[in-house]
């Protein structure tokens, strides 16, 4: 059980999914391993579970770093907790795994929101704010031969992840897929997902993809 406060994002099935398959495959044993926008850090728990040499945990939220660094104190593993966007906290700094579960979920607007709860889920108008940001820049902080494990809802483009990954120099596909019914804010969101066609008319389920890439040695 993690500690998880208001405004932190509570792991749930995509979390458990993505721990999945770096638990199974031997992802992070040995490894140095990133986990970016961490927040309660159940991801960078789990890499540390699983034999990780080292791990280090990001996010701009100041209360999922306190959460993380707290979670990784009570849970007796040895996490590094950093805050800032994305990769600039570890700028010039290099890792054989790098894992993430960013907000996906298309929002009504552009605009990310920074001290609202909906900043652990929105994600611009087609749910790729984020994601597309960690596509174009994870090959930057990733070692020779390391790899990439993203997790996220077909909703906002399976394809567009992997064609992401490519052109950042990296072998990508999907590992893991999962369909799962709607949670609160995507029945919420429904019939503006609809409208923009997004899912069918009626739809109520979504798929979950984890997308593993690998850079080249």
């Amino acid at each position: 059980m993690l500690l998880c406060p208001p405004g932190v994002y509570r792991a749930e099935g995509d979390t458990e999914m993505l721990a999945d398959v770096l638990r199974r495959d031997g992802y992070a044993r040995g490894r140095r391993v990133l986990d970016i926008g961490t927040g309660s850090g159940a991801l960078a728990l789990a890499a540390a579970r699983a034999g990780a040499a080292s791990v280090t945990a990001v996010d701009l939220s100041l209360r999922s770093v306190a959460a993380t660094w707290l979670n990784s104190r009570l849970h007796r593993a040895d996490v590094r907790v950093r805050r800032g966007d994305l990769f600039t906290p570890v700028a010039g700094r290099r890792f054989d795994l790098v894992v993430a579960n960013p907000p996906y979920v298309p929002a009504t607007t552009a605009v990310l929101p920074r001290h609202r709860k909906a900043r652990c889920w929105d994600a611009g108008m087609d749910g790729r704010a984020l994601l597309d940001r960690i596509c174009a820049g994870v090959a930057d902080v990733l070692a020779p031969d390391g790899d990439v494990l993203l997790v996220h809802s077909a909703v906002c483009g399976v394809q567009a992840t992997l064609d992401g990954l490519e052109r950042a120099g990296l072998a990508a596909s999907v590992l893991a897929r999962a369909a799962v019914p709607f949670g609160p804010v995507m029945r919420a969101r429904a019939a503006m997902l609809e409208a923009r066609g997004l899912v069918r008319p009626g739809q109520r389920f979504e798929e979950l993809v984890v997308v593993g890439a690998r850079g080249g040695g």
